[in-house]
């Protein structure tokens, strides 16, 4: 397979809108950055954070790691993601993967959003189970009600390829009869801190050692993070808790960039990544 270069990257990063002018508005950035600063869960991901972190000084963090626009009148419209600091956070997450694969360490891949990044993280998995890291899949079919500002839902943990790629799929009962035997349903996109949670005491209650890296976003990368577990985090414009994660040593890299485009897009920084690691296959 031929090489990617860097600048073939940068390249591929700004024409799918992985970063440049990316789909994410300017008010949502704005939006999530206020929520933030008032502490809402829905985007601390489970962390909480040891700084004050007004306003103001989430767009200044986010203008500096992620690249959005530092200027605070900038309102309204188009709002970027600077895709060197895409490549230079590439290219930290390589050498995270290279020494846990030199180590032959555990990796636990989960992620928030179930259908755009999923296949990405297999591809992790795959090179790194390929390399004899073990790739850990616990609290399978696990049930639990994931907590939100809407209520509780019934969701449970699975996963449907080789490589386990964890995800919280919703419950659906298959009567309307109390205590009937419930079915998984579509997987579905959460913030919430609950499924690493979870995992990470099914580990415990196995009397299993947590694992050496967890590989996620949203509420996997904060949430194991915050409770002292090496973890790396792809994290959208919009989502200033995997930043300040970084800032404070909670996670140890954050990559900005567009979290929802379609999964093909990913395939290229994927392999580049796997390049830098020596782990392509």
């Amino acid at each position: 397979m031929k090489a990617i270069s860097r600048d073939e990257l940068v390249s591929h990063l700004l024409e799918t809108g992985l970063a440049g002018r990316v789909a994410t508005t300017r008010e949502h950035n704005l939006r999530n950055f206020a929520r933030f600063a008032r502490r809402d869960p829905d985007v601390l991901f489970g962390l909480d954070p040891d700084g004050a972190w007004g306003e103001a000084d989430v767009l200044a963090l986010m203008a500096r790691r992620c690249g959005v626009n530092p200027d605070p009148a900038h309102r309204h419209g188009v709002d970027t993601i600077d895709a060197e600091l895409t490549a230079d956070a590439l290219g930290r997450l390589a050498a995270v993967l290279r020494r846990l694969a030199e180590a032959r360490g555990s990796v636990l891949l989960g992620t928030g959003h179930p259908s755009r990044l999923q296949p990405m993280y297999a591809a992790y998995g795959r090179a790194l189970r390929a390399a004899g890291c073990a790739t850990l899949t616990p609290a399978r079919e696990r049930s639990f009600d994931m907590h939100g500002a809407d209520g509780a839902r019934p969701c449970a943990l699975d996963y449907r390829e080789q490589v386990g790629v964890l995800r919280v799929y919703e419950e659906t009962a298959s009567s309307n009869q109390k205590g009937a035997p419930r079915s998984l349903g579509e997987p579905v996109h959460t913030h919430s801190p609950q499924p690493v949670r979870i995992a990470l005491a099914a580990l415990a209650e196995q009397e299993r050692t947590v694992p050496d890296l967890v590989l996620g976003d949203h509420g996997w990368a904060c949430g194991a993070g915050r409770l002292g577990i090496r973890s790396v985090g792809f994290a959208d414009s919009n989502d200033p808790a995997v930043f300040v994660a970084e800032e404070e040593g909670h996670v140890e890299v954050a990559i900005p960039l567009d979290d929802g485009l379609r999964p093909d897009c990913y395939r290229m920084l994927t392999a580049y990544v796997l390049q830098l690691a020596g782990l392509s296959q």
